[in-house]
């Protein structure tokens, strides 16, 4: 009797349970209030529903996530799901360690994705490997106060125009008119995207893999040497220069009036500064027509090794993000954009996209989709995130005046070329995906 009444009870729980129930890992790389936004985002997904719960880990960088992953698949004791940035798309592509997610769905419209948020993530035949999350893009911020106060009242819309402005602020006694960190995502990638100017050959490696860096050439070296030449002039400064020590706090704190920057940093600007801000796309060179810029943050790739229950649960939560009502939470939280056009035209038809808070999301929706090339799709060069540290170590040396910045960006080129050649010795006989 007793074995009768035990055999009832598992099976009356076996009849509640849900056919894959699971608790599983998310790990995410973002800190501060974009953090605070996934986090709200895991509980909102546990709360939504009883059949799985996600633990969301934070790995203090989308680098540092990325290294521990692989490592702890190698020892089978990895996340079902990863966040991480663009810049190791191709890298975590070639792993053998992913899942592509538009395997794991029979009813989701991926054309939905913003043409930005596709190109970047996509394959050669228009397939989603991983699915857009934090979505971002480069804009040009100003605090229209301290403009005012050197007699300006527009915003700029050139880089002559931003230069001449620098310049007013300067003559007024403004120490920082304009600041930037010149990290590789901002003065070289979205840079070279909305000029329409190819940072390396093979449509920046999306038609092989051996493909060979090119902006120490044209319109990119140009603009680098501008750079360190107003530097020089006090019409800009770095991160470095700046009291603050970081160029956002340094923006968000008054002490510089323009920058360029992500538009995930709106919501720590405008909550810092208030309608002193006001946001535009990227400043572009007189004379040269506007491409598309690309998307920044990061996306959602499933891992491989996992039971059905685990990559069942991961399609729910990938579902749950995916939602309109959340993605529009996570930009009011965040500054970062909606990734699907449902989502921005939902936030625009309940009219809330009028909001100062919501000031991105249109604006950085249309600077991704704006007209492109082969050439704009996107970055899939092998050992990216390497090559960035590279790009930084010689064009710092350059800012520095150690040597001229032509020396550094061929010196860049040089560098990175021998990592693609080892990538693509890594990878021979590889098909891109």
């Amino acid at each position: 009797m007793k074995l009768n009444t035990i055999s009832t009870a598992a099976l009356a729980l076996a009849v509640a349970a849900p056919a894959f129930a699971a608790d599983i890992e998310f790990w995410y790389g973002n800190g501060g209030r974009v953090e605070e936004a996934i986090q709200a985002h895991c509980e909102a997904f546990n709360a939504s529903q009883d059949d799985h719960t996600i633990t969301c880990v934070g790995q203090g960088g989308y680098e540092a996530g990325m290294q521990k992953a692989i490592a702890a698949y190698r020892s089978q004791q990895h996340p079902v799901m990863i966040q991480f940035f663009d810049a190791g798309t191709l890298d975590l592509m070639l792993s053998d360690a992913v899942v592509p997610v538009h395997t794991l769905f029979d009813d989701v419209d991926w054309s939905d994705y913003n043409t930005g948020a596709k190109g970047y993530y996509q394959t050669s035949t228009g397939e989603l490997f991983s699915q857009p999350y934090n979505g971002s893009t480069l804009i040009f911020y100003a605090n229209m106060d301290q403009l005012a106060e050197a007699g300006v009242t527009e915003m700029p819309e050139t880089w002559e125009q931003v230069i001449e402005t620098a310049q007013a602020l300067k003559d007024n006694g403004h120490a920082c008119p304009f600041v930037t960190d010149a990290h590789p995502w901002r003065v070289l990638e979205q840079f070279s995207a909305r000029h329409g100017a190819p940072i390396a050959s093979n449509n920046n490696g999306y038609t092989g893999l051996d493909a060979e860096y090119t902006f120490n050439q044209g319109i990119i070296a140009q603009h680098m040497v501008n750079l360190q030449n107003w530097r020089n002039e006090g019409l800009v400064r770095l991160a470095e220069d700046t009291e603050a020590g970081n160029y956002t706090r340094a923006f968000y704190a008054g002490e510089c009036a323009m920058m360029e920057g992500s538009t995930g940093s709106y919501g720590a600007a405008f909550e810092s500064l208030g309608e002193a801000v006001r946001i535009s796309m990227a400043p572009m060179y007189d004379g040269v027509e506007r491409k598309n810029t690309y998307i920044g943050g990061a996306s959602i790739w499933v891992m491989k090794g996992h039971d059905d229950a685990s990559i069942e649960a991961a399609k729910a939560f990938l579902d749950f993000v995916r939602q309109d009502d959340q993605q529009i939470a996570f930009t009011e939280a965040t500054g970062y954009m909606p990734v699907t056009m449902s989502a921005l035209n939902t936030l625009v038809a309940s009219g809330r996209n009028e909001e100062l808070v919501f000031a991105t999301a249109e604006m950085g929706v249309e600077s991704l989709n704006q007209p492109g090339t082969d050439a704009t799709r996107g970055i899939r060069l092998g050992f990216y995130v390497q090559f960035r540290d590279i790009f930084k170590e010689e064009t710092q040396k350059a800012f520095a005046g150690e040597q001229d910045m032509q020396a550094a960006l061929d010196n860049a080129v040089a560098r990175g070329n021998e990592l693609l050649r080892r990538f693509e010795q890594t990878y021979q006989g590889v098909q891109l995906p």
